[in-house]
């Protein structure tokens, strides 16, 4: 009878062994160790199942391994914005470890059996520890342990990892003792501390050898609900060591206090820029747009490298007799070109002309007066002669770049700042000088006040002023196209004849391919008296770029009679209908949305631009959008856009600064060249300075809604004659303080010149002198005046 049994026994035995087996063949997903962590008997088993090799990203360098700890609520968001950002750039490998319901088809994930996903996460931690001891001890020499809510630089821990020895006791981390009110309630030593657990710990693997045997111990001894607490402990009573006890670790192990907001805002800090590891990254989107701005400063520092690769060729081959400006066909040796692939393609080293001129403050030398290059002064404000204004407020893109340099310069001045036993701190910029030349670059020169700090022998702290020379060099415009899959010629072929096929025949297909039912209506108020030819331009324009586009526009034209120009009233009303005729047989029908209306004055009033625009403000209606505009002004598409982003009903009003021309006549330009303006011809050119100039102390362009105009106080209606309407609206606006005002430079927008006509008659005290000086500043620029000065300086003796 015993021998039957012990038949059974091994058929049984077999039987399980091939389920198993079978078990392990046929898994195509990340399997957990199976821990079985009973809270009452807080036991761990030894694992039964294998993480699948196959199933996770193994990367040559077996540096380090991250465990980054989630909830199952959290594995689509976090956790995969954590995968999928930084999580592809670990020296080593990383996995993410949840409760064991948790599934993933995107993620590595550990589903850890028997663990849930109660806080504060002990159980779950030591687990985790567990699971890298028991299936990666001697595959990595460093273990992190990670929140979901932490961003890792990458290129930074390795660069730490690799110049500490893991073969030692280590526990690397930002230190932490506890709040001010917990301090006296950890149970903690007075030469005990731990690793907080946001910014991440590092153990090091022999560190991890020595706390595996003892984690069961140390979950069974748990004195707070602190975790990383907890694991700080058990690190220092069986490894002996407690977390690196270093000021430093505060700033490259960093935690943002802002909470949910934390990196939401300038992550141009420099405490991005220093640390290693950021904490609390709480919304996906944070981690993603954190992830952009590394990848940026890697390509920074990549492009810099290459400038100075540039440079060290340069100046090795003039050593062989070459120069800068004919090195792409020179050779290393016989049949041994420097640069092995030609210009436009892939593999181009550079221009090494441009990319390798040495870096000097003399680097360009004008040939004649006009290509001298002026410097404007920084300090707390800017001062600078191409203005109107000479002094101002520095803007926020020269802060900006400023911010850039300086942070640029500390870092090179610090490079061997360790070794030295010193650091040196930036504190401000006293003073300084800037030009910019499209062509060349940016030059800086700057008075930095800095703090000296000696750390080690004598010890001393003291501020120093030092000056700082700055060459920023732009390089050449690189256009890269990109064909998303792969795409056969007779499939470009194909889609060349759709496009050209759709583009001659987009006239016919206009009215049916865009509604203005899901936008904004702009009233465009004209206020017009004579000017005939000017508002030729204006309305052709108005119906090139909002009709035949199909903006939802409208367009009222308050219409008075001119005494020195009688007859451009009839010829204005003709034009008018003329243009209606045109736009109702274009539109099909649709001629309320797109026609031109006329508000006629009265027939012997005399013409007021405040009261012409109330005219057409007291026919609409309180939720219609006003635009007040003038007929010397060019416009595009971009302009309207921004009128229906920047306008929000009872929130905000939007006052545009405008690019105003300069006279014709003092550039010898034609009015005529005038009427086709092209906005990339004036704006964004090295002549913008002499052309025309941003109009910053303009107010009469403006859109608002009705409702929001009446309750603001509306125009003064009083003011006749020229002017001060829009300056006295926009004073009581900004005493209101009931709405936001948006003011900015619009680039799709152009004033163009005309004389400006200042009849004492007219015109009471204030309103002459602001004629005065508007009609002075918009003649040209101080250069043109100046040239022109020079020129007749004996008329004006």
């Amino acid at each position: 009878m015993a021998k039957p049994k012990k038949i059974w026994k091994l058929f049984l035995g077999i039987t399980i062994g091939v389920f198993v087996s079978q078990l392990f063949m046929k898994a195509d997903h990340f399997c957990a160790n199976y821990y079985d962590l009973r809270m009452g008997q807080r036991k761990i088993e030894k694992s039964n199942y294998v993480l699948e090799e196959s199933t996770t990203t193994v990367r040559s360098k077996n540096l380090l391994f991250v465990g980054v700890m989630t909830a199952e609520q959290y594995l689509t968001t976090r956790a995969k914005a954590v995968w999928e950002t930084w999580g592809q750039e670990v020296p080593g490998r990383m996995l993410v470890f949840s409760s064991e319901n948790s599934t993933s088809t995107e993620l590595p994930l550990v589903a850890l059996p028997g663990i849930d996903d109660r806080y504060p996460p002990q159980k779950k931690s030591f687990t985790m520890l567990k699971y890298m001891h028991d299936h990666f001890i001697d595959q990595y020499e460093w273990f992190m342990r990670a929140d979901d809510d932490l961003y890792v630089r990458s290129d930074k821990i390795e660069e730490l990892l690799r110049a500490v020895d893991s073969r030692k006791p280590y526990f690397i981390g930002q230190t932490g003792r506890g709040t001010n009110e917990e301090r006296g309630h950890l149970s903690l030593d007075s030469d005990e501390n731990f690793c907080m657990g946001g910014p991440g710990m590092i153990m090091s693997r022999e560190t991890l050898k020595r706390i595996a045997p003892y984690i069961e111990e140390c979950l069974i001894n748990l004195y707070t609900t602190h975790e990383d607490v907890e694991i700080g402990r058990c690190v220092k009573k069986h490894a002996g060591v407690s977390c690196t006890w270093n000021y430093e670790m505060q700033v490259i192990f960093y935690h943002n206090k802002s909470g949910t907001d934390a990196y939401s805002n300038n992550l141009k800090t420099e405490e991005v820029h220093k640390a290693i590891t950021l904490h609390p990254v709480k919304k996906p989107e944070y981690l993603y747009r954190l992830h952009t701005y590394i990848k940026g400063l890697a390509v920074q520092e990549a492009l810099q490298k290459s400038l100075l690769l540039h440079r060290d060729i340069v100046k090795s081959m003039q050593q062989l007799g070459y120069s800068a400006s004919h090195l792409e066909h020179a050779d290393l040796a016989k049949g041994v070109a420097l640069f092995s692939s030609k210009q436009g393609s892939r593999a181009y080293l550079g221009d090494t002309s441009l990319l390798g001129v040495a870096v000097s403050s003399n680097r360009y030398h004008p040939k004649k007066l006009e290509d001298v290059q002026e410097w404007e002064l920084i300090s707390k404000s800017l001062y600078s002669h191409r203005d109107l204004n000479p002094r101002k407020r520095v803007g926020s893109s020269l802060k900006e770049g400023l911010s850039d340099v300086t942070r640029e310069v500390m870092n090179l001045v610090n490079l061997y700042s360790k070794q030295r036993g010193r650091v040196i701190d930036f504190r401000d910029i006293l003073y300084g000088y800037w030009r910019l030349d499209p062509l060349h670059g940016v030059d800086l020169i700057l008075d930095l006040l800095l703090v000296y700090k000696k750390y080690r022998g004598q010890k001393m702290t003291v501020q120093v002023r030092r000056h700082a020379y700055v060459q920023q060099t732009f390089t050449g415009v690189f256009i890269r196209e990109v064909i998303d899959g792969p795409q056969t010629n007779q499939d470009l072929t194909l889609l060349n004849k759709v496009i050209s096929q759709i583009s001659n025949n987009l006239p016919q297909l206009l009215p049916f391919t865009r509604t203005t039912d899901d936008e904004t209506v702009i009233n465009f108020l004209l206020p017009l008296s004579g000017r005939f030819g000017t508002f030729q331009r204006f309305l052709k324009m108005y119906e090139e770029i909002c009709v035949r586009n199909w903006e939802a526009t409208k367009l009222f034209v308050i219409l008075y009679r001119n005494n020195q120009s009688p007859g451009d009233y009839e010829a204005t009303l003709k034009l008018i209908e003329q243009t209606n005729f045109r736009i109702n047989s274009l539109v099909s029908g649709r001629r309320n949305i797109y026609s031109v209306t006329v508000i006629p004055g009265a027939k012997n009033e005399t013409f007021s631009r405040a009261s012409a625009l109330q005219k057409a403000i007291n026919i609409l209606d309180k939720t219609d959008l006003l635009l007040f505009i003038d007929v010397d002004i060019v416009f595009d598409n971009s302009f309207l856009q921004r009128i229906r982003k920047n306008t929000i009903l009872t929130k905000s009003v939007y006052f545009p600064i405008l690019y105003s021309l300069y006279s014709p006549k003092l550039l010898n330009i034609g009015l005529e060249s005038y009427s086709n303006i092209s906005f990339s011809c004036f704006i964004g050119n090295q002549s913008d300075a002499n052309r025309g100039f941003w109009r910053q102390f303009g107010f009469g362009i403006a859109s608002m809604y009705k409702t929001d105009y009446e309750s603001l106080g509306g125009f003064n209606l009083q003011i006749t004659g020229w002017g001060t309407e829009d300056v006295t609206f926009f004073n009581n606006i900004v005493q209101k303080r009931s709405h936001k005002i948006v003011r900015s430079v619009d680039p799709g927008l152009i004033h163009v010149f005309h004389e400006v006509k200042c009849d004492s008659s007219d015109l009471d005290e204030e309103q002459r002198s602001m004629c005065l000086g508007t009609k002075a500043s918009t003649v040209g620029s101080l250069y043109s005046l100046q040239k022109l000065f020079e020129k007749y300086r004996k008329l004006f003796r």
